[in-house]
């Protein structure tokens, strides 16, 4: 399949396929878990260059956690309550010797095995911004003006197998955290609704964001996605990748007191805060740019490269 400069490629299958032949993705043999090929990795991590060189604000505090949170935490935010198909849980051995010996053979023989692990106090990170609320309520108050917090690109977890191919299970988010006044965090998200779509254009694709919804389950679900988009606490920037329709590549939600409630945050003066956060998925803008611009970087327009890896 030929890619024409400027026009996305329309069939999921069909871009899938190029990806791998160009060693840009390497299966594994599950859907949506792939590796990375170097010259997919060199576009991944320019990106997260640039976005970062876009996001650079004074007072912004840096975090980085481990892709794995405490199993009481996810249980305290209420995932499990929304999300349940989307959560990855870690098992783990801890039987004795004759356990251990029934454990392989079953593995070796192709048989579940399953049964002879047991759950640890871990799971996956499904959303990178879940272990700050936790880690900046220990504090105490927020200080006046709240505070932002800059996580980079952390890798999140989403039990979502899929041939789309920019449908991935782990991935990066570029995740920026705000909390502090009401007034002050809605605002802090709605300028970056409206920022991101501007990074965007300046990488040559065409961005637009739009009112979105979270993949909650089940029948209460629809109820919970109808209530989101009528506060209007979710938007998503999207551009064309694979398919018909455009995929969400930068996320921003509002998430009004919701972790504030859980992890007890306060704003400076006593009073609860809101928190908000702004994530852009790192490996989807890569896909977006391959799509755009072709599989080869070395033939991409001069001013996406001279953003993506400027001259010293």
């Amino acid at each position: 399949m030929t890619q024409v400069a400027g026009a996305p490629r329309r069939e999921r299958a069909d871009f899938l396929a190029d990806l791998i032949a160009a060693e840009l993705l390497i299966p594994s043999g599950v859907d949506g878990a792939y590796g990375r090929g170097a010259r997919f990795e060199e576009v991944r991590t320019a990106v997260d260059r640039f976005v970062t060189e876009r996001t650079i604000n004074v007072g912004v505090e840096r975090m980085a956690f481990p892709p794995v949170l405490p199993k009481e935490q996810l249980e305290r935010i209420g995932y499990l309550g929304s999300f349940p198909h989307l959560a990855g849980t870690i098992f783990s051995f801890d039987g004795d010797e004759a356990e251990a010996a029934e454990l392989a053979r079953r593995a070796g023989e192709g048989e579940d095995w399953s049964g002879l692990q047991r759950q640890t106090q871990l799971v996956l990170v499904p959303a990178a911004c879940y272990p700050v609320y936790p880690a900046v309520a220990r504090r105490g108050p927020l200080p006046d003006g709240g505070v932002t917090v800059d996580l980079g690109g952390s890798y999140v977890f989403r039990n979502e197998p899929s041939t789309d191919p920019a449908r991935w299970q782990m991935f990066h988010q570029r995740e920026m955290i705000r909390l502090g006044a009401p007034d002050e965090v809605a605002e802090w998200r709605d300028a970056w609704a409206r920022r991101a779509v501007e990074i965007l254009a300046e990488l040559g694709l065409e961005a637009a964001a739009d009112l979105a919804s979270d993949p909650f389950f089940g029948r209460s679900g629809k109820m919970l996605a109808r209530s989101q988009r009528a506060q209007e606490l979710k938007f998503e920037a999207q551009v064309p990748i694979a398919g018909d329709e455009p995929t969400a590549v930068a996320s921003f939600n509002y998430h009004r007191e919701h972790f504030s409630s859980i992890f007890g945050l306060t704003q400076a003066s006593g009073e609860v805060a809101h928190t908000a956060c702004v994530g852009f998925g790192l490996e989807r803008i890569a896909l977006a740019l391959f799509s755009r611009h072709g599989l080869d970087p070395d033939t991409w327009p001069d001013e996406v490269t001279a953003l993506l890896w400027p001259a010293p």
